[in-house]
């Protein structure tokens, strides 16, 4: 597949069925979510910078005991 034609947002179906990317679609979901929480709690919409690196901070441990246990 030529790169230069295919869109930032599209993925090959082969990458979709790879762990990495189910886990990183879950972190991703994960942390939008608690982007939302943290935005209505603020008051305002915190970014996803900050919520991405909240919830590493606060929940992201989880993720590295599945590995190291794995």
């Amino acid at each position: 597949m030529n790169p230069t034609k295919q869109s930032k947002n599209e993925v090959d179906p082969w990458v979709r069925k790879t762990l990495l990317f189910r886990q990183w679609e879950q972190i991703r979901t994960e942390i939008e979510t608690h982007k939302w929480y943290e935005s209505e709690r603020a008051g305002y919409d915190i970014g996803w910078e900050r919520a991405a690196v909240d919830w590493m901070i606060r929940y992201g441990w989880r993720i590295r005991r599945f590995r190291i246990s794995r």
